[in-house]
């Protein structure tokens, strides 16, 4: 034992983790549950790290379309991408993301290795930030897709990493799971 009770996971731990992963919950982790029971929230910052050729462009890119650069973990390497308090995108030159090791990395221009679904308040906040992208670099991939109670588009960035925006109705989303 590690000595941290608070960090095992207790058998009620485990139901609830499984209970909840049946259930698509997306707290995962040590703890994650025991605070979903106990009304807390588990957060987590998420850093997408992505190959771009030329970083001002990417900065001008990701500005466009709303983001903010954080100048503190910015340099000739990289630039760090803000969408939100818990979401960044780490945009390296290939020579640098190679410098971490491990598989080879795929040219985003000729492979798909991610797409990066980001949600949107409304259809017209969807197509306000693919039309930013598209005035900026972007090219649109894919249909837009209009299922009634969910809208998508989808764009590559300048480089091919694919951004997809959505906005789902999730009124709308449970009725129709509750009719099927």
């Amino acid at each position: 034992a590690r000595g941290d009770r608070d960090a095992e996971e207790t058998p009620q731990d485990q139901r609830d983790h499984l209970t909840a992963h049946a259930q698509g919950s997306t707290m995962v982790g040590i703890g994650a549950d025991r605070a979903a029971r106990q009304g807390g929230h588990v957060t987590s910052q998420v850093f997408v790290n992505l190959t771009t050729r030329d970083l001002a462009r990417s900065q001008t890119f990701y500005e466009a379309l709303g983001c903010t650069i954080n100048p503190q973990f910015s340099d000739e390497n990289a630039i760090c991408v803000i969408w939100s308090d818990e979401i960044y995108f780490m945009m390296l030159l290939p020579e640098f993301f190679d410098s971490f090791g491990g598989k080879p990395i795929a040219d985003p221009a000729q492979f798909t290795q991610v797409r990066t679904a980001f949600s949107r308040d409304s259809k017209y906040a969807v197509d306000a930030i693919v039309d930013a992208a598209l005035a900026h670099g972007g090219a649109l991939t894919g249909e837009t897709q209009d299922l009634g109670f969910m809208y998508g588009r989808a764009v590559e960035d300048p480089d091919g990493n694919i951004l997809e925006f959505f906005y789902m109705d999730m009124e709308a989303a449970a009725a129709g799971m509750e009719a099927a």
